[in-house]
């Protein structure tokens, strides 16, 4: 009975002094690393330039040649993606169903 006490004490002052040191050596805090900075030509936000190069002109629609049949082009190929790939996905699950 003696020997049991003595060795739960040992035990716990094993765990404590332990715990001691895991919390000292232990520090939980954020960290993040600081921003790259671009060199070269390009424009930073703190002289009032751009974060991309070709940001002055990338929204220019009105000023692009052949609008008209880009934009339709593109409107074209967006709807036609969005009607291929559910029925794509159905036919490939009726295939794996009737199969299995």
């Amino acid at each position: 009975m003696a020997l049991n006490s003595a060795v739960r004490s040992a035990i716990k002052s094993a765990i404590s002094s332990s715990d001691v040191a895991l919390s000292r050596s232990v520090v939980r805090e954020f960290h993040a690393t600081g921003t790259k900075r671009m060199g070269g030509g390009h424009g930073h936000a703190h002289d009032g330039g751009y974060h991309y190069e070709h940001t002055k002109h990338m929204y220019n629609l009105h000023k692009m040649k052949n609008q008209q049949l880009k934009m339709c082009l593109s409107v074209l190929s967006a709807v036609s993606i969005g009607v291929a790939v559910p029925v794509y996905a159905v036919v490939f699950q009726q295939k794996k169903t009737a199969s299995g």
